[in-house]
């Protein structure tokens, strides 16, 4: 009897083990954004965006102002630039001295806005002189604005002729007789009984006095303008005196003169038309004056002046600074 086989039973492979689901409940690992709020660098830089945000909120005004940090530069400023490099004698500047010049500029706007923010101008006397010779500057700006019509000035020069006056002058000759000599009063007068009736520019009229360091003709000077290099005392004495003689002796400073006037233009007011342009100077100068004290005035009554008073101030106690001392030494030639 055949034997019989037996078929071994096909091994089936085995399923794979079940992965394990993560429960709904369990812990979940932490997201890119969680790891991005536990950096300290984060919390910095929120912290920081809170206070400017603060900041903004509180000085509107000012971060307008700080963010941008603009320093603008216009095409005037620029001519500006070069009109004061060419002021210095200087050649039309190339375009790497004018980069030059703009960086100085640049570089002024700079510090003096970072010494600003320091509260480095504050409490500085020349800074002060300076603003208010600015604001003094800014009044006279105003004024110059001012155009005044031909009937405005012709009114306002009627009520201001006096101003514009015009002196009195005399035109004079004059021999001079100096203190150096004896007698110089004495020869003065000999003279003049040896040249009355003669001519001015008679040639022996001349020679008969002493040298003169200045002039010996005068033409239409003023009262004012003869006082300055004789004295008030002579420039009066030859206003006093009659044209077409010699006469004299009269003083100066400088010894005794014999004088012949030619002539004396007596002082009168100018019509309009001669002075017009000086009528308006005198005008904008008095309109620039007018514009300060109102604008000062508003000024001042915002302000409120504590002080103690000047009697209780001891100003005996106070020395005055010594005078310098003049230098012995000789100055090089």
């Amino acid at each position: 009897m055949a034997p019989q086989l037996r078929v071994k039973p096909e091994l089936k492979p085995e399923p794979p083990a079940p992965v394990p689901i993560a429960s709904e409940t369990g812990p979940k690992p932490p997201s890119l954004l969680h790891r991005w709020l536990r950096e300290p660098l984060v919390h910095f830089l929120l912290a920081g965006a809170l206070i400017f945000a603060i900041y903004e909120l509180l000085n509107p005004t000012a971060n307008r102002t700080d963010r941008t940090n603009q320093i603008a530069l216009t095409k005037d400023d620029l001519r500006q630039l070069a009109v004061q490099w060419l002021a210095q004698g200087r050649p039309q500047p190339t375009a790497d001295q004018m980069h030059a010049l703009i960086e100085q500029r640049v570089s002024e706007e700079i510090l003096s806005r970072e010494a600003v923010a320091l509260g480095l101008d504050k409490d500085d006397e020349i800074i002060k002189r300076r603003l208010a010779q600015k604001m003094d500057f800014l009044a006279a700006d105003v004024a110059a604005l001012q155009d005044p019509g031909d009937a405005e000035l012709r009114a306002w020069y009627t009520q201001n002729s006096d101003r514009f006056a015009l002196p009195a002058r005399a035109s004079f000759r004059h021999l001079y007789f100096s203190f150096d000599r004896p007698g110089a009063r004495d020869r003065a007068a000999g003279i003049l009984d040896k040249i009355a009736g003669k001519a001015a520019d008679t040639p022996e009229v001349a020679t008969v006095a002493d040298p003169f360091m200045f002039q010996d003709y005068y033409a239409e000077r003023a009262p004012d303008q003869i006082a300055k290099e004789f004295g008030p005392g002579f420039a009066k004495a030859v206003f006093q005196l009659k044209p077409g003689a010699w006469q004299g002796p009269i003083q100066s400073g400088y010894g005794w003169h014999l004088i012949f006037v030619d002539a004396i233009e007596p002082g009168r007011v100018p019509l309009f038309e001669e002075v017009q342009s000086d009528v308006k100077s005198a005008w904008l100068d008095q309109k620039q004056r007018e514009i300060k004290r109102i604008a000062y005035e508003a000024m001042r009554a915002r302000y409120t002046v504590v002080a103690p008073p000047i009697e209780s101030v001891d100003f005996g106690s106070l020395r005055n600074p010594q005078a310098p001392i003049a230098s012995t030494s000789v100055l090089p030639q």
